[in-house]
């Protein structure tokens, strides 16, 4: 019989929060589930904080969110899965960092937890209790980390910075309105 240690129930843990919040997310923007506002109404809300186009920008995001957690919480492609719900909420700390670090006032604290969690999950792997161990870790190999967390990282920065550059043409094009009134 098997013993499991600490770090496998602490690991398991952090999967099944983690990755519960993170489909759960996921699940209002994809579906309309848990109070969300589905495709569409994520999409319309995504091109207003600069994500376009806004309805394939939900999908993505829900996508990272959705696919990521459930992958996390299984412990089924950790290295894939935890990068991909790392991207999500860096782009969705990317919104909130206007507002400061607390989530009481509409900072990027609570999309930075996630993140963090997820990319330390991806990074140190499911543990025992995972499907990714009972399946021989053949979609959890060493070299599946720093690939997932790459690929993820310069995916995330180009669609951040192209929505920064959006909204500052955005804004320089108010200011001059402003100016010519």
């Amino acid at each position: 019989m098997t013993c499991y240690d600490r770090r496998d129930l602490g690991l398991l843990l952090l999967r099944l929060g983690t990755g519960g919040v993170l489909a759960a997310h996921g699940a209002q923007k994809l579906f309309g589930w848990f109070g969300g506002h589905g495709l569409e109404g994520t999409g319309q809300f995504m091109e207003s904080i600069g994500y376009v186009p806004g309805k394939l920008s939900a999908m993505a995001a829900g996508l990272a969110e959705t696919g990521g957690g459930t992958l996390l919480a299984l412990g089924l492609a950790t290295p894939a899965a935890g990068a991909a719900a790392a991207g999500g909420m860096a782009g969705a700390a990317a919104v909130h960092v206007p507002n400061g670090f607390f989530a009481q006032e509409g900072g990027y604290e609570h999309a930075a937890i996630l993140g963090l969690t997820a990319a330390g999950l991806a990074v140190t792997g499911p543990g025992r209790l995972s499907l990714d161990h009972a399946l021989g870790h053949v979609l959890d190999r060493g070299w599946m980390v720093p690939a997932a967390l790459g690929v993820t990282a310069a995916a995330t920065t180009v669609v951040v910075g192209a929505r920064s550059r959006r909204l500052r043409r955005k804004t320089q094009g108010e200011q001059e309105t402003l100016f010519e009134e």
